[in-house]
């Protein structure tokens, strides 16, 4: 599990290899990835969009943006937690993510971007 703090929001990560929907022998990886994203500061908040870097072990990158988490802009109070659960695939067995929320307070309207911690990706069989 990685966490992150920055301009008072707290970004949690946990992943999960997705066995059943993964074929190695054809270079198809699923992971599932749990995201919490807690409010620490007074005022309501909203999520505008997301940008993520995703990483191959094989030499790859792509990145993943646009508005919302799926299919959501959560609003949230000072205090309040919004999960959701999304994945992605990679064409090797080893990996990495990155990226940040943009998101708006409510109140003052100022925009301000949320880093996501960078976190790895990879199946049980490759931890040892």
């Amino acid at each position: 599990m990685e966490t992150l703090t920055t301009n008072g929001v707290n970004i949690k990560i946990e992943t999960f290899y997705q066995s059943k929907h993964s074929i190695p022998l054809e270079n198809k990886y699923i992971f599932a990835y749990k995201v919490t994203i807690t409010n620490l500061r007074k005022n309501r908040i909203k999520l505008l969009d997301r940008y993520w870097r995703i990483f191959d072990s094989n030499g790859s990158e792509r990145t993943v943006q646009g508005k919302g988490v799926v299919g959501e802009q959560p609003v949230m109070e000072g205090g309040m937690t919004h999960e959701y659960v999304s994945w992605t695939n990679l064409l090797s067995d080893l990996g990495k993510m990155e990226g940040f929320f943009r998101m708006i307070d409510l109140v003052s309207n100022e925009l301000f971007k949320v880093k996501i911690p960078s976190f790895k990706l990879f199946p049980p069989f490759k931890s040892n």
